[in-house]
This record gives C-alpha cells, sequence and structure tokens, in this order.
C-alpha cells in the first residue's frame, strides 16, 4: 500500500499498521479497557442523518469560521498530541506546517517532542498549548511563560486525566515514552527498518517543554499511564482552573468536559470555549461520545461559549454532522495521527485535503454556502 492508495482517514491507518511497529501502531490506535468508547466515537455519527436542500446556487462556497477569535479555513481543529516524534521523526514539524498550509488551528501536548519556542518559529498561524497540570507548580508555570513569550493563542487545559485510564494494549506491548526495545517486540521493529533508523539514528527523542524539570518520558522511559499516575496533580479542581485562566491572561479553552453542568461551571470561570471530549475514548471506557453530548451541552450554553466537538470525527461530513447539532468546530487528534505516522507531512497534508474535499463536497451537496448555514434543521435522528 502507497500514500496514493490512501483516500479516507481508514486508508492512512492502514498504511501506518504496515510501517510502523506494532507496539507505537497500538499506542495511536489504542483506547481504555475493552475500546468500547473509542469505537462509539465514531459510530455516533452515523446515528443521525443529514438532510440537503437542492436548487441553492452553491457555485461559490465558504468555508472559513472564526474560532477563539482566529480565522480558520475551515471548521476544523488539529487536537494537540502526545509524543509524535515516536510516530514519524518528522513529529510536531510536521503537523504545525500541514496545518499552516491549509489555514487551521493547531495544538501541542506538553508531552510534545517539539518545544513551545520550536512551534511558534515555525508557523503565524492560529497556536493551542495543551496543558497537563502537574505536581510541580513551578514547571506549570514555566510552561505558560514560555507559551506568553512564544505568542501562542490559547491555552487548554485537560480535565480529564486526574489518573490515566486502563490502556491495555500498551500494557500488552510494553509501548513507553521514549520508545523501548524489548525482547517482545524486537522482531517488529527488526521488519520495521525504515522506522526503526530513523529512529536511532535522527535527532534524539526528547519533551522538550518538560525536561527543564523532569526526566520521566524524556530520558527516563515510562509508559505514559505511569507519567499520568506520578506525575499529574490530582488534587486540581475548578478553583485551579480559573487560577490558571489567570495567570494565563489569554483565550482560556477546557479539554475533557462532557457534562452540561461541568460546561454551565467553565462558562462561570471565564472561559472562552470548551472541547467536549473523551480523550479518545482512552481515559473512561463506557463514558458518552462527545457527538452524542453535543445536543445536551449546547442547550445548557449554546451562544455563551464556543464548542468544540472533539473526537472520533474521519469523514467531512462528521464535521458537518457536529456543525449542525450546534458546535462551533470539530477537532481531532487520530484524523492526522493515522497520517502522520503513514508518511510525515507529506501524508498530513494529503489527509487534511481529502478532509477540506469533503467538506466542500457535502456543504454543495447540502445546499449551504457558508458554515453558518450548517443548523438543527438539516439533521434528523434515526
Amino acid at each position: 500500500m502507497r500514500l496514493s492508495d490512501c483516500h479516507n482517514i481508514d486508508d492512512f491507518r492502514q498504511l501506518a499498521k504496515g510501517r510502523l511497529p506494532f507496539p507505537v501502531f497500538d499506542y495511536i490506535d489504542g483506547a481504555a479497557d475493552d475500546e468500547l468508547t473509542k469505537a462509539r466515537n465514531t459510530a455516533a455519527f452515523a446515528d443521525v442523518d443529514l438532510v440537503p436542500d437542492v436548487l441553492a446556487g452553491v457555485e461559490t462556497i465558504d468555508t472559513s469560521c472564526t474560532i477563539l477569535g482566529r480565522a480558520s479555513a475551515l471548521p476544523l481543529m488539529l487536537s494537540p498530541t502526545a509524543v509524535q516524534r515516536a510516530f514519524h521523526w518528522q513529529g510536531e514539524t510536521a503537523v504545525a506546517k500541514a496545518a499552516d498550509r491549509f489555514g487551521l488551528w493547531f495544538g501541542i501536548s506538553s508531552l510534545a517532542t517539539r518545544s513551545i519556542e520550536e512551534i511558534a518559529a515555525l508557523t503565524n498561524g492560529p497556536k493551542l498549548f495543551q496543558l497537563y497540570v502537574h505536581k510541580d507548580k513551578g514547571l506549570n508555570t514555566h510552561m505558560i511563560e514560555r507559551c506568553q513569550a512564544a505568542g501562542f493563542d490559547a491555552l487548554a487545559l485537560t480535565v480529564d486525566t486526574i489518573v490515566s485510564g486502563k490502556r491495555e494494549r500498551c500494557l500488552h506491548s510494553g509501548f513507553t515514552t521514549p520508545p523501548r526495545f524489548t525482547a517482545a517486540s524486537m522482531w517488529s521493529y527488526a521488519t520495521r527498518p525504515r522506522w526503526t533508523m530513523d529512529y536511532l539514528l535522527r535527532e534524539q527523542f526528547r519533551l522538550p517543554n518538560l525536561d527543564t524539570h523532569v526526566r520521566e518520558g524524556s530520558s527516563k522511559a515510562l509508559s505514559i499511564a505511569d507519567y499520568f499516575n506520578t506525575m499529574l496533580d490530582t488534587s486540581i479542581d475548578w478553583r485551579t482552573a480559573a487560577a490558571i485562566r489567570e495567570q494565563w491572561g489569554g483565550k482560556f479553552v477546557l479539554k475533557g468536559v462532557m457534562s452540561a453542568g461541568d460546561a454551565r461551571r467553565a462558562v462561570d470561570i471565564g472561559a472562552d470555549a470548551i472541547m467536549i471530549s473523551n480523550h479518545g475514548g482512552r481515559q473512561l471506557d463506557g463514558s458518552r461520545a462527545p457527538f452524542d453530548q453535543l445536543p445536551e451541552i449546547v442547550d445548557a450554553v449554546g451562544g455563551q461559549i464556543e464548542i468544540i466537538c472533539d473526537g472520533g470525527i474521519r469523514r467531512g461530513t462528521h464535521v458537518l454532522k457536529a456543525l449542525c447539532s450546534g458546535a462551533s468546530a470539530g477537532s481531532g487528534g487520530r484524523l492526522y495521527l493515522y497520517a502522520l505516522a503513514a508518511a510525515g507531512q507529506e501524508g498530513v497534508e494529503r489527509a487534511l485535503g481529502i478532509l477540506k474535499d469533503e467538506l466542500e463536497r457535502g456543504m454543495r451537496l447540502m445546499g449551504v454556502t457558508r458554515v453558518d448555514q450548517l443548523t438543527s434543521d438539516r439533521l434528523r435522528q434515526r
């Protein structure tokens, strides 16, 4: 299978599976426990139908919108995801450049393998930093101050990782950050020589936004679950979130909100946006899909705060359905991670091009010329 054979996100998944050692692929692809929530995140979009209008004069359409005060060419954000250097040697550099080319929001994780400053130098496009609150409060302040100095446009506080979900594929494979060669996985690494040589011979794996304060995950191998369970602050609460918003002083997002009550609290503390998200099904298995929870949250806080539907998106029509349900935009991680793992920046750009085409084609077939015309009357429950 070649990159030119990829015509949808699942094709990129298949290509990535063939090119990555299985512990690395399973880290991207896997989720918590029985992975029911991960599957539901995408399946939820099949439970509603789009209702198109015809003869609407759609020769010219406008897919642009404004997200968190910045223009976006599509109602789509590239969610922050960790340790991208493990998936392809270009890592976050590839995703940042692709996002810049397509005029999209791009987020990096606290556990990114490129520094805040490197990413800021790569693009003038809208940039979001995802903050994990560590027990080391000096580290939290250090990351916030670096984002302020680098001109990041928004800070997203992740609120659904108080402890790690049980990611059983990683338990079976022994995946760590940085990746560690084990007897059980050695054959898989040996039969993926391109990935293995890139990992061994190119720049050293590190977590440059953290390694000024901690060795874990960068020079000291640790599973993601162990990192979350030992390094993150389990005492954070709404007062913590409000204090971080005040310390940051810019556009502030809560990532991981799933209930209407929490959405109302986000409004109360002055958040600019919420990302309805269950962390790609990697935390609480059995939780609802973001898309399923979207109408309830829109009813509770619609118009008071921007609402981003994060997770499960694999098609342009999924974004259209989220917008019809009241979301400001859609976002996702695996939708570009499979492509990054498959072919670096070239893969990410091909994936984004496919999603862009699907969005444009879907709008024309829906009979809409602007994103704000995607309203609830164009959606029906099955």
